[in-house]
């Protein structure tokens, strides 16, 4: 039974029980209703609603997404919660996220145990609370706080909420025992309910134009995203409104969010992401190999932030560097970057020093002979790998896993350094590696089954999002990459000036433009690159001879204060500089190419048709497992803004056919072989068939 409704002398209880989240399901919804009306007929005197298993209600129930609403809807039930004669106590444990929460927030009372959580995200999926979450909250707690936490998604803990006005007891537990001494206490002082939609929001707590100033900040916070500009409206509306008008008001306003590109976009994504650790034929009943102590060979940047990713997920980890001078000052950049984290307030001293600890440094192979898996971060050449692999075959235990973070180069060669390829898997982490959530796993030829499984287990314990990819140059994400970073160079020497590649591809909700993302990481590393290449695999010198000759200049990005761009050396701001624009211009002599105008829409459609493309050809060389798995990997690595759902949901969006004729007219227009329409992307627009029904053909 969803709900069951019991009596426990004097107080009603409701008792929700829906694995493994207590979704808010059309049996569970039913079955509240039902238990509320029962409620006001016996001679029970208070109700308490409390929930079965690891937590309070954590939200909607996903499989009705995009789903005609059955009857009763959550508003409806919360309108019957709220109505009632008797006092109401929701008793919160886990998380009571989304429609739990704003069935909490319809109740008269909440108390919660004190490892509880609440909050709103739907944000985070494109939409704002349905059922009373932005009429209620700012009744409650007041307009700026109740922005804050409707915009952000973000949840808050179980003492802050009581602090704001959120939750009105925290208990130590057990939750039934202490909820209902709470509800009794209730009784026996007369408490009655207490209904939030009665409460009313000082017309001076918050004017119109702080309403236009929180929207304008959020503008840039949460640039392109059309949520959280309708949040503001709805909590507006609850300054402006009575609550019934407000609550149709925001009933409305959910509707429009529900049926948007933007949240279409942001659910693709949300169950692409539970989707990307699963792999297609791997042996269930493969047990994972345990990782306790880790190993990072290299102690710069990558390595100092992989090795912070396991401490954050408490494993201790090892961190080797050839010499006491290079290990030092990987430890102190690693002190450095937890001293700011606790600066920002997201860590406690305490925690910070906690997690240090568990990152200790050595110059000597012999140190890691115990670890269970040693990732290696070194410079990104093979024959440097070969020798750190080979020496790791010496030194490490049998059964270790040997990963490499190697962004491009061939995981197979790699293994081949060794005389055990079984444990050989490639562990490609994205920088800042402890801020940033993808986790490229490669499986090469002769991964094990269960280095798979452990690989992929592993990303999730450490807060990753892990996706699989095979071996070839650059894995998923940079092998699309260079086609993207190809058209930044080819537009920049046709005529556009880099301004207004930037400005397109910010404009259409990238992170950063191409060639500042080049600024910031510096354009001497893909010229270091280019230089261990053969002319033949460079490629056009169209599409590198900008860039080389900056670097040749000096102009290495940020990092000297010009590149693309020249940077003031106080602010970093940056500014268009004309010695570019000459070194465009002669470049385009050199090469013969005839400058002409772009307009915004070309521009974008050359670097996303690049990205699609190739997403294509990666899916039918099964390089990717699924199309689903190449858009989280844009969205996480590279910056693609989840509210457009990666570059192959964009491409399903926009529809084949569409995409086929821009990519097959860009072909006849350039002439450019790397234009040629993918075979697979060909083939699905012939017989009239979408990505999902590639899929499904294939399972």
């Amino acid at each position: 039974m969803l709900v069951s409704y019991r009596r426990v002398d004097e107080l009603a209880v409701i008792t929700i029980n829906n694995p493994p989240v207590n979704a808010l399901s059309h049996g569970v919804r039913k079955g509240v209703l039902e238990a509320i009306t029962t409620a006001q007929a016996d001679d029970s005197k208070a109700v308490v609603i409390l929930c079965e298993g690891r937590t309070f209600i954590a939200g909607a129930d996903i499989s009705e997404f995009g789903k005609p609403i059955e009857e009763p809807s959550l508003p409806q039930v919360n309108a019957a919660i709220e109505a009632s004669a008797k006092p109401v106590i929701a008793a919160i444990h886990g998380t009571a996220l989304g429609g739990g929460f704003e069935l909490a927030l319809s109740c008269h009372y909440r108390c919660a145990l004190d490892s509880a959580a609440v909050g709103l995200p739907e944000v985070t999926l494109g939409l704002l609370p349905g059922a009373g979450g932005t009429q209620r909250v700012p009744r409650l707690i007041g307009v700026q706080a109740a922005l804050d936490m409707i915009t952000s998604g973000q949840k808050v803990a179980a003492e802050k909420a009581l602090a704001l006005g959120l939750i009105d007891r925290v208990m130590a537990g057990p939750l039934e025992e202490a909820a209902l001494a709470y509800a009794r206490e209730l009784v026996t002082t007369g408490a009655k309910p207490r209904r939030i939609s009665d409460a009313s929001i000082p017309a001076e707590s918050f004017d119109s134009d702080a309403f236009e100033a929180y929207r304008k900040v959020l503008r840039k916070r949460k640039r392109g995203q059309e949520a959280p500009q309708r949040i503001v409206d709805c909590i507006e509306a609850a300054m402006e409104k009575p609550f019934d008008e407000g609550l149709t008001y925001e009933r409305s306003r959910f509707v429009e969010c529900s049926q948007s590109e933007q949240s279409a976009a942001l659910r693709h994504i949300f169950f692409a992401e539970r989707q990307a650790p699963k792999v297609p034929g791997l042996d269930k009943s493969v047990a994972s190999r345990s990782i306790e102590r880790v190993a990072v060979i290299g102690a710069g940047t990558m390595g100092g932030g992989i090795a912070m990713s396991f401490a954050n997920a408490g494993i201790s980890v090892t961190l080797l560097e050839l010499n006491q001078k290079g290990l030092d000052a990987g430890l102190a950049l690693i002190g450095k970057n937890y001293a700011t984290t606790v600066s920002k307030g997201k860590l406690s001293q305490e925690q910070a020093s906690a997690r240090q600890a568990l990152i200790s440094g050595t110059t000597d192979y012999e140190a890691l002979a115990d670890v269970d898996l040693v990732i290696e971060a070194v410079f990104e050449s093979m024959d440097v790998k070969r020798q750190v692999f080979g020496r790791l075959d010496e030194v490490c235990k049998e059964g270790a896993i040997l990963a490499s973070n190697t962004s491009y180069l061939d995981v197979n060669e790699i293994a081949a350094a060794t005389s055990r390829p079984q444990d050989v898997v490639g562990l490609h982490f994205f920088s800042p590696a402890n801020v940033m959530r993808l986790l490229e796993v490669v499986r090469a030829d002769k991964t094990a089954e269960d280095v798979i499984a452990t690989a992929m287990a592993l990303g999730k314990r450490i807060g990753k999002v892990p996706v699989l990819a095979g071996v070839c140059y650059g894995f998923i994400g940079n092998r699309m990459l260079r086609q993207y970073a190809r058209e930044a160079q080819l537009c920049m020497i046709e005529g556009a000036e880099p301004e207004q590649i930037d400005g397109v591809l910010t404009g259409f909700g990238m992170a950063m433009g191409p060639l500042a993302v080049g600024d910031l990481a510096g354009l001497d590393i893909g010229y270091k690159a280019r230089q261990a290449l053969t002319d033949e695999q460079k490629g056009d010198p169209r599409s590198y001879c900008i860039a080389d000759t900056l670097v040749e200049m000096g102009r290495l990005g940020q990092k000297t204060g010009a590149g693309y761009y020249r940077y003031d050396p106080e602010t970093r701001a940056r500014s268009a500089d004309p010695e570019v624009l000459a070194v465009i211009e002669a470049k385009a002599r050199q090469h013969e190419v005839e400058s002409r105008v772009f307009s915004d829409a070309e521009i974008l459609d050359r670097h996303l048709m690049g990205l699609i493309n190739e997403g294509f050809r990666i899916l039918e060389e099964g390089i990717a497992q699924r199309p689903s798995d190449i858009d989280v990997v844009y969205v996480h690595g590279y910056g693609f803004p989840s509210y457009r759902g990666g570059p192959m949901f964009y491409a399903s969006r926009r529809g084949l056919k569409a995409v086929y004729e821009c990519i097959e007219s860009l072909h006849k227009s350039t002439g450019e072989a790397h234009w040629a329409p993918a075979p697979l992307l060909t083939a699905l627009v012939e017989t009239n068939q979408t990505l999902d029904d590639w899929m499904g053909s294939k399972s």
